[in-house]
């Protein structure tokens, strides 16, 4: 089998250490399958770990936390299924999705939407599942609830976007210019536009002074402050990210508010966790309620030019990047 093997952290994304280890399938247990990849996407937090900025992560591995693929052995059931996953633990702690072969927990593996291809179905990992669990920590976007979503045209930000305008919520999503929302929704998305907009007063002003009953903050520090004035009484600001770690805090205001915080960390969930949440997720992509990511051409790379695609998804890419092992 051909997989990527990073036998120790670069020092920069344009002299990643990787190696093609061409190797023999990989054994596995008797409560574990083994799946044959056929799309793996690539996300901030691979090529993060490839860089070295993951601490937990072991040495040397195969990165990669989302695949979509065919189990080859295993579990009778599930021989010859058409699979989904994604995990925390992948790539980090174990060895990941870019690779041909995949040994995952029987128990985590679960029949990607038959409304998905390979490849729609391979992309859908890590920013819906933390799009979902930040919601769910929130305790849910709903009916007539306000939602700000910071980063709004990222990847978890178009899931976070697509979640709460299912559930029927006022979604308001925020940009550094003043580009349109480009992802799908099931309502309409009023964007502001940050470079120009004291956003806290125009998310004020929108909804006649109410503000947002959850903000979705996908960037963190920068948007931490104008966040803090958007939001609500008893309001919930999601984290998952950050650029700077010390922001200023007004205790004062935050318990006046009544304010909740809530840190979302998803290399903390493992296959079986995320499986959970897909369980959650597939009826709405099986009817068309929410939509996979578009895959262009441009932005799929073989397993041989994962340098390629780390270095894609590095820059900013706006498309989901792909591997095909």
């Amino acid at each position: 089998m051909k997989s990527v093997r990073v036998l120790e952290k670069s020092k920069d994304i344009d002299s990643l250490a990787l190696q093609f280890d061409t190797q023999s399938v990989p054994a596995f247990g008797e409560a574990e399958c083994l799946v044959e990849v056929a799309s793996a996407a690539v996300n901030p937090s691979d090529v993060k770990a490839v860089l070295g900025f993951m601490p937990h992560a072991v040495w040397p591995r195969t990165p990669g936390r989302d695949y979509a693929g065919r189990v080859v052995d295993g579990p009778a059931a599930l021989v010859d299924k058409a699979v989904w996953g994604s995990g925390g633990e992948l790539g980090i702690r174990r060895d990941g999705t870019h690779a041909r072969y995949l040994v995952v927990p029987a128990q985590s593996v679960r029949e990607k939407p038959s409304s998905l291809t390979m490849d729609e179905a391979g992309a859908v990992g890590v920013p819906f599942i933390t799009a979902y669990e930040g919601l769910r920590r929130a305790g849910g976007a709903g009916e007539g609830d306000v939602v700000l979503v910071l980063g709004a045209n990222g990847k978890v930000g178009q899931a976070a976007i697509q979640l709460a305008t299912l559930a029927g919520a006022t979604v308001i999503g925020v940009g550094r210019t003043g580009e349109p929302y480009i992802g799908h929704a099931s309502g309409k998305v009023r964007m502001i536009d940050a470079s120009s907009s004291a956003l806290d007063e125009v998310v004020r002003d929108v909804t006649n002074g109410h503000g947002a009953d959850i903000v979705y903050n996908t960037v963190g520090s920068p948007y931490f402050e104008r966040a803090n004035r958007a939001m609500a009484v008893r309001g919930t600001q999601i984290f998952i990210s950050t650029i700077e770690r010390p922001v200023p805090f007004d205790i004062f205001a935050f318990y006046r508010g009544q304010h909740t915080y809530v840190g979302i960390d998803t290399l903390a969930l493992d296959a079986q966790e995320g499986a959970a949440i897909l369980d959650a997720l597939l009826p709405a992509f099986e009817r068309g309620a929410l939509k996979p990511f578009p895959i262009e051409e441009d932005y799929v790379f073989e397993l041989d030019d994962a340098a390629h695609a780390y270095q894609a998804v590095y820059r900013g890419a706006t498309h989901r990047v792909l591997l095909k092992p």
